[in-house]
């Protein structure tokens, strides 16, 4: 952590809209007029297209964007395999799927000296990576920035949502800034460095292998609600012009590879398109619910979705559930018990989570994968069926879920760590039969 991070953090300005054909440039003139890929492009720079989608996808669904740097990005040796550490890619074969309800903890605190990449810790997923399909679900804890190396993820776009400490995240296109109560997304294939904003960092990373998150639909709900595009902050261009070894580490198809540069490949001195990182700040997401009874499904609370070939079936979606009023009346209001044909990955950012009274705490994580019975505990049920229903205010929590189509397989050292909660189920023993014929 440094002090030079966090003034730049708090000097960033950004470009706004989600999905939208955004341009920056660094140095004035350095973005060509008029064609992509002018026979000298400007300032000297070369012109290069990053596609994160087939050339031939639909326009409302193409991905790409294109950059001017100072050096092309084909310009580097060859890549060579490193140990994964801790981080595990789909298919996950080592262990099987397990119907039963998990819960976890906190990750324990880094060794000293541990980065953004050296801390990634994998807890589990579906799918398989180098058939771009499913998803995996890591966790991070880090106490150093990541200095002369950057990492990219060929496999898949990742969404990472900070649970403690601030992250400065230094990419190809500009700079981010992503503190708890936020979430950033880098695009497949960017690549980027992570410094962090205060002492240390703990958080949550949906990686997507299938197609790239986008704004759900809202059909009935109308033009308004939910997450606003315009509140998506893409960065504008900022570039590294240094000349020192830098380490480049790939993930591509569950593997890390690494290769040393002779010079920063975060060199993009303009650039213009639609694959950018962004920032949310998941506080402004706009909660729609019932004005009148019954407890909406959680749908309503989707920030963004991966659709799959199926329609209204989601590759994964990402929830999150922000303050809000409960003013439903005869209405049991917490989170109601349910059996999903979708897979539930929970987390919490900070307070408490209005369908459990403890045990799920900052940092923590529960999985129900699908159709296992879950719902409020005992000490919630009996809370809520008691309740005086005057309006509530929902303020003193920041809960998320990573929901996915297919079941997640826990890696091995997730169904076997020290912070997996042993005795999970006993949450629900308390429940008492009340039925009276």
């Amino acid at each position: 952590m440094s002090e030079q991070a966090r003034k730049t953090a708090e000097a960033l300005e950004y470009l706004t809209g989600f999905g939208n054909e955004h341009s920056s440039e660094a140095v004035p003139g350095a973005l060509p007029i008029g064609r992509n890929s002018p026979q000298r492009a400007p300032l000297g720079l070369y012109a290069e297209q990053l596609s994160g989608s087939a050339f031939t996808e639909p326009r409302t669904h193409n991905r790409r964007s294109w950059l001017y740097r100072i050096r092309p990005s084909a310009a580097h040796p060859p890549f060579t395999r490193i140990d994964n550490g801790a981080l595990r890619s789909a298919p996950f074969t080592e262990s099987v799927a397990d119907p039963n309800r998990l819960r976890w903890n906190p990750l324990p605190d880094p060794a000293p000296g541990t980065d953004f990449l050296s801390g990634l810790w994998t807890l589990g997923g579906n799918g398989d990576a180098a058939q771009r399909a499913g998803m995996a679900i890591h966790l991070y804890a880090a106490n150093a920035d990541m200095t002369d190396r950057v990492f990219s993820d060929s496999d898949g776009e990742l969404l990472i949502v900070p649970e403690r400490g601030g992250l400065l995240l230094r990419t190809e296109l500009g700079l981010l800034a992503a503190r708890p109560g936020d979430m950033a997304l880098i695009p497949r294939g960017v690549r980027f460095r992570v410094e962090l904003l205060d002492a240390d960092a703990r958080g949550y990373i949906c990686e997507n292998y299938g197609q790239p998150f986008e704004l759900p639909n809202l059909g009935p709900i109308g033009a308004n609600g939910l997450a606003a595009a315009r509140d998506f902050q893409a960065p504008v261009a900022a570039y590294e012009d240094t000349e020192r070894p830098t380490e480049v580490i790939n993930k591509f198809c569950g593997n890390l590879w690494s290769a040393t540069y002779d010079h920063s490949p975060l060199d993009v001195v303009a650039w213009h398109g639609s694959h950018v990182p962004y920032v949310y700040d998941m506080r402004r997401f706009n909660v729609l619910g019932s004005i009148s009874y019954d407890h909406p499904d959680p749908s309503i609370f989707t920030v963004l979705t991966s659709p799959s070939d199926t329609p209204g079936l989601a590759g994964v979606d990402f929830v999150v559930f922000a303050p809000r009023w409960l003013v439903g009346e005869d209405t049991f209001r917490p989170p109601y018990f349910h059996r999903n044909v979708m897979s539930e990955y929970m987390g919490l950012v900070e307070g408490a989570y209005d369908a459990k009274a403890e045990g799920f705490v900052p940092g923590g994580g529960s999985l129900h994968n699908m159709m296992s019975a879950h719902g409020p505990d005992h000490e919630t049920f009996e809370r809520a069926s008691a309740a005086e229903l005057k309006p509530q205010k929902i303020d003193d929590g920041l809960a998320f879920m990573f929901e996915t189509r297919w079941p997640i397989t826990a890696t091995a050292q997730a169904a076997g760590a020290d912070h997996l909660q042993r005795g999970y189920d006993d949450v629900w023993q308390g429940l008492q039969r009340h039925f009276r014929a």
